[in-house]
C-alpha cells in the first residue's frame, strides 16, 4: 500500500507540472501575442505527463504496470476533442506495446473505449458548466477504472486487493478533479486577459472619441459647405467630378466619427420600453433594398407574444441591429440568405442574425468588436460599426454571443434581458 501511495503521488506531480507550465505558457501567449500556444498545449502537456506516468509506474507482477497515465489522456480527448485524442490514442499504445507484457492487452480495451466515449462527449464537454464538467470528468475517470478492472480480472490474475483498488480509484477520481479545476481556472484566466485588454482597447477609444470627434466634425461640416456650393457653381466637368469625390470622402470620414460619437456615449441617454419585433422589422425594411441590390434575401421569424419589450434606446438599439445586419449582407457579395430570428428563454429575448457569407476564423471571431479590426477591404470598412453595436447591446445589459465557420457563414446570438 505504502509502494502504490509513493508511486501515484510521483505520477500526480508528473501530471500537475506539465499543467502549471501550461499556465505560464498563456501567460507568454498574451505578452507575446503567440497565437499557436493555445492549440499546441492540448496535445504537448497531456504527451509529456503521459511519458513520465508510464516511465514511473508501479508494479506487482511482471507485465502488469499501474499509473495515472489515463488522466492526461481522459483531459485531452474531452478538452481537445478526437483530432488531438488520437494522437494521445497512438501514444499511449506505442509506449505500452513497447513495455510488453498482458497489461498491452487491458490498456487496449481500456484506451480504445474510453476514446470512443469521450470524443463524442467532448463537443458537449467544452460547453458545460463548471460542476456539469467536474462531475463528467470524474465519472469518465470511473468508468475507464471499471473497464480497466474488468479486463485485469479477465485477461490476467491481479494482485491488486480490495483496498489496493479502493486506494487507486480514489487518487485517481480525485487528481482528475484537480486537473479538471486547474484547466478551468486557466482557461478563465486567459478568458479575462483577453477581455481586460480588450476593454482597455475600448476605453482608449472612448477617451479619444469624446475629446476630439466634436472638433474635427464642425470643419469637416463647413468644409463641406464650401464644396458643394462650389460644385453647385461649378461648369467643368472634370473639376466637377474631383468636387463630387471631395464631399463623398468628406461624408465618410463624418460617418466615422458619428460612429466614435455613438461609441463615447454608447449608454442609453433616455431609456424606453421598446416593442423588439417593432424595433428589428424598421431596421429589416430599412436594410432589404440594399439586400436586393445585392440579391440577398432577408427572412424574419418572431415567436407570438406582445409582451416582448427591451429596454434601452430607440435609435441606438435599431443602430446596432442595423450594423450587424448590414455586415452579413456585405458578406454575401454574390448573395444568400440572411435569417433574422426571435425566441423567449428563461426572461432572456435571444435574437439571432445568420449569414452564409464566407465566415471568419476563431481568431477573427475573438477580435470582432475591437475598433479598426474589419474582415472587409480597407477601403470598405473600418471594424468601427461592431464597435459601436457590442458597445450598445452591452450597456443594454445584452450578450453577443459570435459563431462562424469558414465556408459556412456567421451567426449573431443577442441576449437581451425582457422588460415585463
Amino acid at each position: 500500500m505504502d509502494l502504490i501511495t509513493k508511486e501515484l503521488l510521483i505520477n500526480v506531480l508528473f501530471i500537475l507540472l506539465p499543467m502549471l507550465l501550461m499556465h505560464v505558457a498563456y501567460f507568454i501567449k498574451y505578452i507575446y501575442n503567440l497565437e499557436w500556444l493555445k492549440e499546441s498545449w492540448i496535445v504537448i502537456c497531456p504527451l509529456i505527463s503521459i511519458g513520465m506516468c508510464m516511465s514511473f509506474p508501479f508494479s506487482l507482477q511482471e507485465g502488469l504496470t499501474w499509473d495515472l497515465r489515463r488522466i492526461p489522456f481522459l483531459l485531452g480527448f474531452l478538452y481537445g476533442g478526437y483530432r488531438h485524442g488520437l494522437f494521445l490514442l497512438a501514444f499511449v499504445l506505442l509506449f505500452r506495446y513497447i513495455i510488453s507484457g498482458v497489461g498491452f492487452y487491458i490498456t487496449v480495451c481500456t484506451y480504445a473505449g474510453m476514446a470512443i466515449l469521450t470524443s463524442v462527449l467532448s463537443p458537449f464537454f467544452i460547453k458545460m458548466s463548471f460542476k456539469m464538467k467536474m462531475l463528467t470528468s470524474g465519472l469518465t475517470v470511473l468508468i475507464s477504472l471499471l473497464i480497466t478492472y474488468i479486463a485485469s480480472m479477465i485477461m490476467t490474475n491481479n494482485n491488486l486487493t480490495d483496498i489496493m483498488w479502493i486506494e487507486y480509484s480514489l487518487i485517481s477520481i480525485i487528481v482528475m478533479l484537480i486537473a479538471t479545476f486547474i484547466c478551468e481556472s486557466i482557461n478563465k484566466s486567459f478568458t479575462i486577459l483577453e477581455k481586460v485588454s480588450k476593454a482597455e482597447k475600448l476605453e482608449v477609444v472612448s477617451h479619444l472619441a469624446a475629446s476630439i470627434s466634436h472638433e474635427v466634425r464642425n470643419p469637416l461640416a463647413s468644409c463641406k459647405g464650401f464644396i458643394q456650393l462650389s460644385y453647385e457653381k461649378e461648369e467643368h466637368l472634370e473639376i466637377k467630378e474631383y468636387l463630387s469625390f471631395s464631399i463623398k470622402e468628406l461624408d465618410k470620414a463624418t460617418e466615422i466619427i458619428n460612429d466614435y460619437l455613438i461609441f463615447a456615449r454608447a449608454a442609453p441617454e433616455k431609456t424606453e420600453n421598446l416593442f423588439i419585433f417593432e424595433e428589428v422589422y424598421q431596421v429589416i425594411e430599412i436594410m432589404t433594398p440594399l439586400a436586393s441590390r445585392t440579391n440577398v434575401q432577408i427572412s424574419f421569424s418572431k415567436i407570438e407574444g406582445d409582451n416582448l419589450y427591451v429596454q434601452g434606446e430607440k435609435k441606438k438599439f435599431q443602430q446596432a441591429v442595423l450594423n450587424i445586419i448590414k455586415n452579413a449582407i456585405e458578406a454575401m457579395p454574390a448573395g444568400g440568405k440572411v435569417t433574422v430570428g426571435m425566441v423567449e428563454k428563461l426572461d432572456f429575448i435571444h435574437l439571432t442574425i445568420i449569414d452564409q457569407g464566407k465566415g471568419m476564423t476563431k481568431k477573427q471571431v475573438n477580435r470582432l468588436g475591437e475598433p479598426y479590426f474589419t474582415t472587409k477591404s480597407k477601403s470598405n470598412g473600418t471594424g468601427l460599426g461592431l464597435m459601436v453595436s457590442f458597445s450598445i447591446l452591452q450597456k443594454m445589459g445584452g450578450e453577443i454571443v459570435v459563431k462562424s465557420q469558414e465556408g459556412k457563414g456567421t451567426q449573431f446570438l443577442i441576449k437581451l434581458p425582457m422588460k415585463k
